[in-house]
Protein backbone atom coordinates (compact mmCIF):
# COMPACT_ATOMS: atom_id res chain seq x y z
CA UNK A 1 0.00 0.00 0.00
CA UNK A 2 1.40 3.40 -1.04
CA UNK A 3 1.35 6.20 1.55
CA UNK A 4 1.29 9.85 0.58
CA UNK A 5 4.53 11.64 1.49
CA UNK A 6 4.34 14.14 4.34
CA UNK A 7 6.53 16.75 5.90
CA UNK A 8 6.83 17.63 9.56
CA UNK A 9 4.76 20.64 10.63
CA UNK A 10 7.55 21.86 12.91
CA UNK A 11 10.84 21.25 11.09
CA UNK A 12 9.77 20.69 7.47
CA UNK A 13 11.68 17.41 7.06
CA UNK A 14 10.13 14.43 5.29
CA UNK A 15 8.22 12.03 7.52
CA UNK A 16 8.94 8.40 6.77
CA UNK A 17 5.96 6.08 7.08
CA UNK A 18 6.22 3.54 9.90
CA UNK A 19 4.22 0.40 10.38
CA UNK A 20 3.08 1.54 13.84
CA UNK A 21 1.32 4.48 12.14
CA UNK A 22 -0.74 2.26 9.83
CA UNK A 23 -4.00 3.06 11.65
CA UNK A 24 -3.33 6.78 12.22
CA UNK A 25 -1.19 7.94 9.27
CA UNK A 26 -3.65 10.75 8.43
CA UNK A 27 -3.19 12.28 11.91
CA UNK A 28 0.64 12.16 11.94
CA UNK A 29 1.99 15.74 11.83
CA UNK A 30 5.45 15.54 13.44
CA UNK A 31 8.55 13.50 12.61
CA UNK A 32 9.66 13.06 16.22
CA UNK A 33 8.77 13.66 19.85
CA UNK A 34 11.15 16.64 19.87
CA UNK A 35 9.22 18.30 17.02
CA UNK A 36 5.91 17.53 18.72
CA UNK A 37 7.15 19.42 21.80
CA UNK A 38 8.48 22.27 19.68
CA UNK A 39 5.27 23.43 18.03
CA UNK A 40 5.07 26.40 15.70
CA UNK A 41 4.79 29.81 17.28
CA UNK A 42 3.89 33.21 15.89
CA UNK A 43 7.62 34.00 15.91
CA UNK A 44 8.27 31.01 13.63
CA UNK A 45 5.72 32.32 11.14
CA UNK A 46 7.24 35.81 11.38
CA UNK A 47 10.65 34.29 10.60
CA UNK A 48 9.20 32.75 7.44
CA UNK A 49 7.90 36.21 6.46
CA UNK A 50 11.37 37.72 7.01
CA UNK A 51 12.93 35.11 4.71
CA UNK A 52 10.39 35.86 1.98
CA UNK A 53 10.78 39.61 2.47
CA UNK A 54 14.57 39.42 2.13
CA UNK A 55 14.22 37.37 -1.04
CA UNK A 56 11.71 39.76 -2.63
CA UNK A 57 14.17 42.64 -2.15
CA UNK A 58 16.62 40.82 -4.41
CA UNK A 59 16.58 39.89 -8.08
CA UNK A 60 14.52 36.80 -8.93
CA UNK A 61 17.54 34.49 -9.29
CA UNK A 62 19.45 35.92 -6.32
CA UNK A 63 19.95 33.94 -3.14
CA UNK A 64 20.35 34.69 0.54
CA UNK A 65 22.15 32.88 3.30
CA UNK A 66 19.86 31.76 6.15
CA UNK A 67 22.15 33.68 8.49
CA UNK A 68 20.94 36.93 6.88
CA UNK A 69 17.39 36.13 7.94
CA UNK A 70 18.55 35.05 11.40
CA UNK A 71 20.46 38.31 11.86
CA UNK A 72 17.49 40.37 10.66
CA UNK A 73 15.07 38.57 12.96
CA UNK A 74 17.09 37.75 16.09
CA UNK A 75 19.71 40.51 16.00
CA UNK A 76 23.49 40.43 15.91
CA UNK A 77 23.86 38.92 19.39
CA UNK A 78 21.41 36.00 19.17
CA UNK A 79 21.42 34.88 15.54
CA UNK A 80 23.90 32.00 15.86
CA UNK A 81 21.90 30.04 18.42
CA UNK A 82 18.79 30.41 16.25
CA UNK A 83 20.22 29.10 12.99
CA UNK A 84 18.49 25.72 13.25
CA UNK A 85 15.20 27.51 13.87
CA UNK A 86 15.87 29.56 10.72
CA UNK A 87 16.70 26.43 8.71
CA UNK A 88 13.43 24.86 9.92
CA UNK A 89 11.54 27.93 8.67
CA UNK A 90 13.27 27.59 5.30
CA UNK A 91 12.34 23.89 5.06
CA UNK A 92 8.70 24.74 5.76
CA UNK A 93 8.78 27.34 2.98
CA UNK A 94 10.20 24.73 0.60
CA UNK A 95 7.30 22.44 1.50
CA UNK A 96 4.88 25.28 0.74
CA UNK A 97 6.53 25.67 -2.69
CA UNK A 98 7.69 29.24 -2.05
CA UNK A 99 11.48 28.83 -2.03
CA UNK A 100 14.27 26.41 -2.93
CA UNK A 101 17.25 25.36 -0.86
CA UNK A 102 20.48 25.25 -2.82
CA UNK A 103 23.90 23.74 -2.28
CA UNK A 104 26.67 24.52 -4.76
CA UNK A 105 24.07 26.25 -6.94
CA UNK A 106 21.74 23.26 -7.30
CA UNK A 107 18.43 22.59 -5.54
CA UNK A 108 18.62 19.92 -2.84
CA UNK A 109 16.13 17.98 -0.75
CA UNK A 110 15.90 20.01 2.46
CA UNK A 111 15.47 16.88 4.57
CA UNK A 112 19.00 15.76 3.73
CA UNK A 113 20.90 19.04 3.20
CA UNK A 114 23.98 19.22 5.42
CA UNK A 115 26.41 22.11 5.59
CA UNK A 116 26.14 25.54 3.98
CA UNK A 117 22.92 26.29 2.12
CA UNK A 118 21.47 29.22 0.18
CA UNK A 119 17.81 30.17 -0.24
CA UNK A 120 16.18 31.28 -3.50
CA UNK A 121 12.64 32.17 -4.54
CA UNK A 122 10.96 29.50 -6.59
Amino acid sequence: MKHAPKSCSACGRSITWRKKWAECWEEVRYCSAACRKQRLTAADLDLEKIILELLTRRAKESTICPSEAARAFFGEDDWRENMERTRRAARRLVEQGKIEILQKGSPVDPSFAKGPIRLRRK
